[in-house]
């Protein structure tokens, strides 16, 4: 049997953002952990317009390429880690609207959350996303990877130097994602 897809959406878009670098190291661990086929899923990349589809989402009559192409991007992920950062106390515009593109793609895949932020470590916008992801029928998992201050993680050259607490933390949301998602195919019907 084919390894499921672990999808890791890289949240903020910014320019100069540390979500890419973060969502660099976490690619490495999981793809050490060899449970998943491993996706990086850049929303600076996909680049999606605010919500234009003059259909709701439940009715998967997209008439948009963006959307398609983002329904077919979801519809092939098995389990999602969210790489998301803190902004005022919540997650920010462009996960949510990448979130709010699409419905029946998302049910019954486990998600994990790797954030990152000041000293509440993106806490905050992780409870928010719960609240949402659980609306749209996915399931979230307890343990997370949850970086404070995480700017002073960061070397030189830009990349993301985790210690040992980070390592083990992603390793256990890892592992929590490989469990449940082979579990959760089976309540998802055909596309």
């Amino acid at each position: 049997m084919a390894k499921p897809v672990l999808q890791i959406v890289i949240a903020s878009t910014r320019p100069g953002r540390v979500g890419l670098p973060v969502a660099e190291w976490f690619h490495e661990r999981a793809v050490a952990q060899d449970a998943f086929e491993v996706e990086l899923v850049d929303l600076a990349e996909v680049n999606l317009p605010f919500m234009d589809e003059p259909n709701h989402p439940r009715l998967r009559q997209y008439v948009h390429q963006h959307t398609k192409e983002w329904s077919a991007t979801i519809e092939r992920g098995d389990a999602f880690a969210f790489v998301t950062p803190e902004y005022n106390y919540g997650f920010n515009a462009v996960l949510k609207n990448a979130l709010d593109f699409l419905h029946h793609e998302w049910h019954y895949k486990p998600v994990g959350f790797v954030s990152y932020g000041g000293v509440a470590a993106g806490t905050r916008a992780v409870q928010m996303l719960k609240q949402v992801v659980t609306t749209l029928k996915m399931v979230p998992v307890f343990d997370a990877v949850s970086i404070p201050f995480v700017t002073q993680f960061l070397d030189e050259d830009g990349r993301l130097r985790p210690n040992d607490v980070m390592n083990t933390a992603a390793d256990t949301m890892l592992d929590e994602l490989a469990r449940l998602a082979p579990a959760l195919r089976h309540l998802r019907p055909a596309a």
